[in-house]
């Protein structure tokens, strides 16, 4: 179906188009799925990674460069870092506030003019002022093209090229019943997980419950190997008690045997050697004796000295007698 537009000038020389009215085209309420649609599994819209959270004007967006808008790029990041190296050299060149003394500190006060209220927010104002390029041009008439074509003129009623509410019930539809379906979810999920939770406080319960039977036990055998290894020991030093005094006893009689034997030995050995003796007995012995003797062989000393002088005499009295003999028999 053909139209015929026409285009015309104004009194004012504005211009102006029309066309005749046209009837609005069939068009499907819905778009028409693809060809291949895979089902859209519904959930939580929390966990939607399709969903933007946080502040969406920080987001960092790479734009492409060329080759030479890196170099640009690079020379500004040298022109800043040179720039913040003069400030930093500036700022240890500068004077600085002397140390504090000893138990003293610096607070910051304001020495200006007007104090003002100092606060982490700061309050931002934006003000935009646009000056004209040159003030001695007066400004370039607006360009109007020339008329060319036909006018053509339409007639639109009420209702003809769009109706509210017809058209906003399927959006309303699919958004109350995506709210609709996904409160049901939600429902869902808190009803599951205050079951699991009263699951879990249940088997945590329970667990409490067999942790304190586990250590009761643990507890009861403790105690029955602790009073087992007390017994064991009573009975291992009451077995090394007796072993001890069996051999005391066996060493007693062993001693006392080998005593009663030994002792009349000792006794003789050590009277033999002279460790057992008489005083009058070993007096007699030392003193009396050895003076006895020694008078005694003086005595027989002198006795001898006398028979030999005797023997001496005699022996010359027999010899004068006998020359005497023999002189008188010549």
């Amino acid at each position: 179906m053909a139209f015929v537009s026409r285009g015309q000038r104004g009194s004012g020389g504005c211009y102006t188009f029309s066309s005749r009215p046209r009837a609005v085209g069939n068009r499907p309420k819905y778009r028409e799925p693809p060809a291949e649609q895979t089902p859209v599994s519904y959930g939580n819209i929390m966990y939607d990674r399709r969903v933007v959270r946080g502040n969406t004007y920080a987001q960092r967006i790479i734009p492409t460069v060329t080759q030479s808008d890196r170099v640009e790029i690079q020379r500004q990041h040298e022109a800043s870092r040179r720039n913040i190296g003069r400030k930093r050299a500036r700022e240890q060149l500068g004077s600085t506030t002397p140390e504090p003394l000893l138990g003293r500190q610096h607070a910051d006060v304001q020495t200006d003019r007007y104090l003002e209220e100092l606060s982490d927010v700061i309050e931002v104002k934006d003000t935009v002022c646009q000056t004209d390029e040159f003030l001695d041009r007066p400004p370039s008439p607006l360009f109007i093209p020339a008329k060319c074509g036909e006018d053509v003129g339409t007639q639109i009623e009420d209702g003809d090229l769009f109706d509210f509410d017809r058209e906003v019930r399927p959006v309303v539809e699919v958004l109350v019943g995506k709210t609709i379906e996904q409160s049901l979810v939600e429902v869902m999920e808190e009803e599951e997980l205050a079951c699991m939770k009263a699951q879990q406080r249940a088997f945590q319960e329970l667990r409490n419950i067999e942790l304190m039977e586990v250590q009761r036990l643990q507890e009861a055998e403790r105690r029955r190997k602790g009073e087992k290894e007390r017994r064991i020991a009573q009975q291992r030093e009451a077995l090394r008690r007796e072993r001890e005094t069996a051999e005391k006893v066996a060493a007693r009689a062993l001693g006392q045997k080998f005593v009663a034997n030994a002792m009349l030995t000792v006794f003789t050995s050590l009277r033999s050697q002279g460790f057992f003796y008489d005083p009058v007995e070993n007096d007699v012995r030392t003193n009396f004796l050895p003076w006895l003797m020694s008078e005694v062989d003086d005595r027989l000393l002198k006795k001898e000295a006398a028979r030999r002088v005797l023997d001496g005499l005699i022996y010359e009295v027999a010899k004068k007698r006998e020359e005497a003999f023999r002189e008188r028999q010549t």
